[in-house]
C-alpha cells in the first residue's frame, strides 16, 4: 500500500504543539513547505481554514491526496510511519506505551497548567479564549506550574531521558512545554539540576528548533 505523502504543514510560531511537530521533523530530517497561521489574529477560526482543515486546530498536516491530519500526536505517528528512523515513538508495544504514558504525564502535570496561566492571564491571548478569560484560573494554576516543574525534576533523577534509554517524543513534549513557559516568565529553577542537565543533553542534539 502506498501512503499519501505530506504536502504542507500548517504551522504557527511560539505555540508549543506546532513546535513539537517541528522538533519531531528536525529529528527525522523532514523538511516541508509551511503555511503560517496567525493564531493571535484568529486565522484558525476563519471559515476558509476550518473548511480546509476540519477544525480550528494548529498544527495540521495536508497530504497529497487531500487528507488533512490534525492533533500533534496523530501527525507525528503518521510521519513516523513514513520515516521510521530514528524511532521516536517506541519500537514495540510496551515501549510505545511507555513513551505515550510519559508524554501524557508531561501534558497533564505541566503543559496544561502552563497553558492555563498563559491563556487566562495574558491579556493579549484573550482572542484564543474568544475574550472569555478567567484571571482567577490563571492564578490558581501558577502553583500547579511550580508543582509540575518539581514533578519533572523528580522524574528525571537518575535518568538520561524521560521514557526510555533514548530521546523520544516524550522528551519533545517536555522541551516544548518548558519553552512555552517564557510567556509566563517562569524558568527551570537553578536547583533543578537533573532537569537542567537533561536540557543540556537535548540542546546538544542540534534538532531543538524554535
Amino acid at each position: 500500500m502506498t501512503l499519501p505523502e505530506p504536502k504542507l504543514l500548517y504551522d504557527t510560531p511560539r505555540a508549543p504543539n506546532p513546535r513539537r511537530v517541528r522538533i519531531f521533523m528536525a529529528e527525522k530530517g523532514i523538511d516541508l513547505p509551511r503555511s503560517n497561521i496567525d493564531i493571535m489574529a484568529g486565522t484558525q477560526f476563519s471559515a476558509d481554514y476550518q473548511a480546509k482543515v476540519g477544525s480550528h486546530h494548529v498544527p495540521a498536516l495536508e497530504l497529497d491526496d487531500g487528507t488533512v491530519l490534525t492533533e500533534t500526536v496523530a501527525i507525528c505517528r503518521y510521519l513516523e510511519a513514513l520515516h521510521p528512523e530514528p524511532n521516536l515513538m517506541g519500537r514495540d508495544p510496551l515501549e510505545a506505551a511507555k513513551v505515550e504514558m510519559w508524554s501524557r504525564r508531561v501534558e497533564f502535570h505541566l503543559m496544561t497548567p502552563v497553558a492555563a496561566v498563559a491563556r487566562h492571564g495574558i491579556p493579549a491571548m484573550a482572542s484564543l479564549e474568544h475574550g472569555d478569560q478567567c484571571p482567577e484560573w490563571a492564578a490558581a494554576n501558577d502553583s500547579r506550574v511550580d508543582a509540575g516543574l518539581t514533578w519533572l525534576e523528580n522524574s528525571l533523577k537518575d535518568k538520561e531521558w524521560l521514557a526510555t534509554d533514548r530521546f523520544t517524543v516524550a522528551d519533545i513534549t517536555a522541551i516544548a512545554t518548558l519553552g512555552f513557559m517564557h510567556l509566563i516568565r517562569k524558568k527551570v529553577p537553578e536547583t533543578h539540576v537533573a532537569t537542567l542537565a537533561w536540557l543540556d543533553r537535548c540542546n546538544e542534539r542540534g534538532t531543538i528548533v524554535d
